[in-house]
Order: structure tokens, then C-alpha cells, then sequence
């Protein structure tokens, strides 16, 4: 019994010492290895360079809007919030319809406010663009525009998720503080 076991304890030992010694599929050993957290660093680094990408789309949207109001484009034509969002939406990244514009006035810029605008509802819908501020100012007056979209995030592997709301998405905002210029209405 014991040459039994001795015979079978050096068989393994000869077939670890070999596989030991096997250089064969040792690259694909490897790359089964780091495949995974190399596909979920790769496919994080895209999804945040989009993130940025359509962040600086909102952002130069959010300028574009801030024009119309700097030069009363926006007030002499009493263009709706819906009007302004249709000009400025760059509807290659975003679904139009979900981007929102909050337009505020202030008497002065350190009363201003640019803190971002809640866009769930306490039972977890989607606000519409009538539960935002739209008020399109007078010269002189200090305004902040806002855009803001409910960007749609989806989970990398690994837990990698950037969704900071409820349902899957994230708060993306452009935003332009300015004075109104003089403008003959």
C-alpha cells in the first residue's frame, strides 16, 4: 500500500516538475491573467474621454445660449426656453429633449448662484423644462445660464460606474455667468 501511494505522490510530482518546466502557453496563461482589469482600464479611459468630450459640448452650448441673452437675441425674439435649448442642443451626443436651461437673474454677481438644479423628483422621475427658472432678464441685469442633461452612464466591469443618480445616470452641466448688455428693445 505504501508503494501505491510513494508511486502516486512521484507521478504528480513528475507531472508538477513538468508543467513547471512548460513554456508552450505560458503567454496565454499570462494574457488570460491581465486580460480582464486591461479590457475594464481600456473600456473606463473610453468612457470617461466621452464624458469629457460631451461635458466641453454642453459647456460650449451653454456659452452659445449665454450670447443670446448677453445681446438680448434671446429677449427681443421672447424666445421660449424650448426655442433657446433647439438652437443650442448639439443633437449629435444628446437627446434634445432631456436637455433643460435654467436662466436666473441677480442684482450682482456675488449674489448669483450656480449650484446645480435637481433633476429627479422625489419619486424618481425625470423633471420637465417647467419645473426650472426661465426668466430671460433685462440689460444690465446679471444672469447665469445653465444647461443641464441626465447623461446616461453604463457599468464597466470590474464595479467601475460613474453614475452619481438614480437611474443609471449622471448630472452634466454647462454653465455662464454674465451681465446683460445694453440692448434697444
Amino acid at each position: 500500500m505504501f508503494r501505491n501511494v510513494a508511486k502516486c505522490f512521484f507521478s504528480v510530482a513528475e507531472i508538477a516538475r513538468r508543467f513547471g518546466r512548460a513554456e508552450r502557453a505560458t503567454t496565454a496563461v499570462e494574457f488570460a491573467l491581465i486580460a480582464a482589469p486591461f479590457l475594464a482600464t481600456l473600456l473606463a479611459i473610453l468612457e470617461v474621454t466621452i464624458f469629457l468630450f460631451a461635458q466641453m459640448a454642453l459647456q460650449d452650448a451653454a456659452n452659445q445660449a449665454a450670447r443670446y441673452f448677453l445681446t438680448g437675441q434671446a429677449q427681443n425674439g421672447a424666445w421660449s426656453a424650448t426655442t433657446v435649448v433647439g438652437k443650442v442642443c448639439p443633437s449629435a451626443l444628446f437627446n434634445c429633449q432631456h436637455v433643460f436651461i435654467v436662466v436666473q437673474n441677480y442684482t450682482s454677481f456675488p449674489s448669483a448662484n450656480t449650484a446645480p438644479p435637481a433633476m429627479y423628483d422625489a419619486s424618481g422621475n425625470l423633471l420637465t423644462q417647467s419645473a426650472y427658472n426661465y426668466d430671460a432678464g433685462t440689460p444690465g441685469e446679471v444672469m447665469v445660464v445653465q444647461l443641464v442633461y441626465p447623461w446616461p452612464v453604463v457599468p464597466g466591469p470590474l464595479g467601475f460606474n460613474l453614475s452619481a443618480m438614480q437611474n443609471g445616470t449622471i448630472e452634466m452641466m454647462g454653465v455662464s455667468a454674465f451681465r446683460v448688455e445694453p440692448y434697444s428693445g
